[in-house]
């Protein structure tokens, strides 16, 4: 997962030269979607059958409730509809190493985030953490900017999708202890892509794709079921299975991998003020991850 979202950046900042990022990223969603629903309609029809078990990963037989159904509609909303357009338009109007330094702070909001709820106990270590992640990301996009900024409006389009994936991790955990990883992703997924393409089919139409690279072409199906469908595959059997706040510190890892793809395939220079960020950016998320103390959870969830 960290591989793919860390190269992923590189691939569509390219697309983005030969397509514009949200008729891009909505053909992207509507691939994406599509198959979830296919995988989710196979292992429905497979699970009773009885011919072989079916991971929990991908069914569970529980029936959804009036409540599921208002939480899958939210984190559709904001965790495709609203984070996805957050994110492409963020990524395309920064650069990639800012985009990836400021989704490195993921960790840190999710940590703070999950205590204010009660999954967690907030010390004085997590605000700490919090503080020199904040600082981190002044670093990187703070230090001379302003509202005419070259990267300004990119690197506060991409905080926000820092805040929609945020809830869009911690609002799945209920749901996750009845419903399987690839349901709640995918069926969230079709409830804010599918409205997101219908929005902005006038201009996939006016996009020229029988004339495109095929690079492009290539890159985005790839982008779909590689960045899409298999990461938030894994982002969520994490969410499952070893909770919100340890999974999203995998993250972390995804900076590095991004500023270094970036470097080689786009010559994204790697300064000194991106290095600092970047360490302040990962320590600051340590030290939530240090300072942490798990409230108490029954032992059957």
């Amino acid at each position: 997962m960290v591989l793919i979202w860390g190269t992923n950046y590189s691939v569509i900042k390219r697309a983005f030269d030969e397509v514009p990022p949200q008729p891009f990223n909505a053909v992207r969603l509507a691939i994406a979607s599509c198959v979830y629903l296919a995988v989710i309609a196979v292992a429905r029809r497979r699970a009773p059958l009885g011919r072989a078990p079916v991971p929990s990963v991908f069914y569970t037989p529980h029936e959804l409730t009036r409540a599921d159904r208002w939480s899958l509609l939210w984190l559709g909303l904001v965790g495709h509809l609203c984070y996805q357009s957050c994110f492409v338009a963020g990524v395309d109007a920064t650069s990639v190493s800012n985009a990836a330094l400021i989704i490195g702070a993921t960790p840190a909001v999710v940590a703070v985030a999950s205590a204010l709820l009660g999954h967690d106990r907030i010390t004085p270590r997590h605000w700490v953490g919090a503080a020199i992640s904040a600082a981190g990301i002044y670093i990187v996009v703070g230090h001379g900017a302003s509202l005419g900024g070259r990267t300004f409006r990119g690197d506060g389009l991409v905080m926000a999708s820092v805040c929609c994936w945020a809830a869009y991790t911690l609002g799945a955990v209920g749901l996750m202890r009845r419903h399987s990883p690839l349901y709640v992703t995918g069926m969230s997924m079709a409830i804010g892509g599918l409205p997101y393409a219908a929005v902005l089919l006038p201009e996939i139409l006016r996009v020229d794709w029988l004339h495109l690279s095929a690079y492009t072409l290539i890159a985005l199906p790839l982008s779909a079921l590689l960045a899409l469908c298999l990461s938030y595959l894994i982002w969520y059997t994490g969410v499952q299975r070893i909770g919100p706040a340890r999974t999203s510190i995998y993250s972390n890892v995804v900076p590095l991998v991004a500023m270094f793809v970036a470097r080689v395939w786009l010559g994204e220079p790697i300064t000194p003020a991106k290095l600092m960020g970047a360490a302040a950016i990962v320590g600051g998320v340590v030290l939530t991850r240090l300072g942490r103390l798990t409230a108490a959870v029954p032992i059957e969830e």
